[in-house]
């Protein structure tokens, strides 16, 4: 059931997409006719909110029950009453699901109109409220605690502060404006905060604005997959090589109870402001992050002399993370993807960049763990090919805990090696919405299975170094 039109992408990023999920071993497998048919439903569902929202719990400082207790009186409060079950995964211990109640079709419009950005309203689709620099638009005479309808600008054609906007626009539900149209749009001082607080959004899923911010981390479930598949032990040398804003820094800190050390590197440098922030608020100790390129993180030790940061001396870190900088393809929801087929196939290089420096940054029977929020095949099988190839003293490892479906085919991999590595495509189930009822009388398995399947967009490989470079 589709609520929301297809992705919206440009041409030549559209066919470079379809290229890939109609490769010659897929249309074998599959035929041409199913493959496209799995294209269209992949582009359908990346414009739509996965099915839970998932949170994972900081277990540094309190246990999943206990969190989970909170959570569910929080809950209670932002719905009213409604009871909405919270389910922990059986296996991502420490990730808590919530299922999103949606799309819900009975909501009725306001003559008065609020326009946002499209990164905005992907935020209300998945529970946030609209603040106030996400707005562009606002009907001419709204005023503080006018009830308003929300709307997306997908394509990012409406200007900042315009009166009224007739392009095309995605509703997201009905909330109540905290200010009125004037004070939104004031030159003198611009404003921050909450501009409309949601009431009625299309798809239920709670708030986390300043909601047990020390013990919950709001994550995507293949994104905490990853933290323990890389599977950190107390007192290893950890690097998180693209680590920014922190959220998988954090997860491999409290698998290791905070006990050893772990290295964060990012460019940017209030992406890194970000990264120690986060440690700070959940309490890890063990993390020291950096502003540094990754790809420049190999150096050598001169004069016996070892400093604690970066450049790091060959074979100096029993596990890495390289979490790459990527396409960002498989990210839910998003109705228009702006990006250029330039932007989009500049990533492969860069990652094998990376991917080389991590190879020689990682000790002789260390762990490389590989991700991306993408759905390319030239960022993901074929980076895994490339890396077999180029690097003799890697071999592929099964991950545990395996959750997501095999690689896809086309990147020349084994049916052995495909069964390794871990896809999250959502568009192998139907789209459909849920409703409290649904939610209610549906089994504990076969929520965790659907948790499992209508995700992001997400892939990882897991490798073992067996000998030095």
């Amino acid at each position: 059931m589709s609520l929301f039109p297809k992705i919206s992408l440009r041409p030549e990023v559209e066919d470079y997409l379809r290229a890939s999920f109609k490769n010659e071993e897929i249309v074998t497998v599959l035929g041409a006719q199913e493959a496209e048919r799995k294209f269209e439903t992949l582009l359908n569902y990346l414009s739509h909110p996965p099915a839970f929202t998932t949170v994972r719990v900081n277990t540094h400082l309190a246990s999943v029950k206990h969190v989970k207790d909170l959570l569910l009186e929080e809950i209670n409060k932002q719905f009213k009453g409604l009871s909405v079950p919270i389910l922990q995964h059986p296996d991502v211990w420490d990730m808590l699901l919530i299922p999103v109640i949606g799309p819900r079709k009975n909501i009725n419009k306001q003559p008065s109109e609020v326009i946002v950005g499209a990164h905005c309203g992907n935020a209300v689709l998945r529970g946030a409220h609209v603040y106030v620099p996400g707005i562009m638009s606002a009907s001419r005479f709204m005023k503080a605690g006018d009830v308003v309808s929300v709307y997306s600008d997908i394509e990012g054609k409406c200007k900042k502060g315009a009166k009224e906007f007739d392009g095309k626009k995605v509703f997201l539900g009905n909330g109540i404006s905290e200010l009125s149209r004037n004070e939104m749009f004031s030159l003198s001082s611009p404003l921050k905060g909450i501009g409309i607080r949601m009431t009625e959004p299309v798809y239920l899923s709670p708030s986390f604005d300043n909601v047990l911010s020390s013990a919950l981390f709001l994550q995507n479930l293949p994104s905490a997959v990853v933290s323990h598949v890389l599977n950190p032990q107390p007192g290893e040398k950890i690097l998180d090589m693209c680590a920014a804003p922190g959220g998988k820094t954090t997860h491999i800190a409290a698998l290791m109870h905070d006990q050893g050390e772990v290295i964060a590197l990012d460019k940017i440098p209030n992406k890194v402001e970000k990264i120690k922030q986060n440690a700070a608020l959940l309490h890890l100790n063990c993390i020291r992050a950096f502003c540094y390129n990754g790809t420049k993180a190999l150096g050598k030790v001169e004069n016996g002399q070892v400093t604690g940061g970066p450049p790091f001396s060959p074979e100096s870190f029993d596990r890495i993370l390289l979490d790459a900088p990527c396409s960002g393809m498989g990210q839910r929801p998003n109705m228009a993807y702006t990006w250029t087929l330039k932007e989009v196939t500049s990533y492969q290089p860069l990652q094998r960049k990376l991917f080389t420096v991590a190879v020689q940054l990682l000790k002789p029977g260390g762990v490389l763990v590989y991700s991306t929020c993408t759905v390319t095949l030239a960022e993901n099988e074929e980076q895994v090919a490339w890396a077999l190839k180029a690097f003799p003293c890697l071999q592929l490892q099964p991950q545990e805990p395996h959750v997501g479906g095999p690689g896809m085919v086309g990147a020349g991999l084994s049916l052995d090696q495909l069964k390794q590595l871990q896809r999250f495509d959502p568009s192998i189930i139907p789209l459909k919405g849920t409703d409290i009822t649904s939610v209610r009388n549906a089994s504990r398995e076969d929520m965790i299975w659907l948790a499992n399947k209508d995700c992001i967009g997400f892939f990882i490989a897991k490798f073992v170094k067996c000998e030095s470079v």
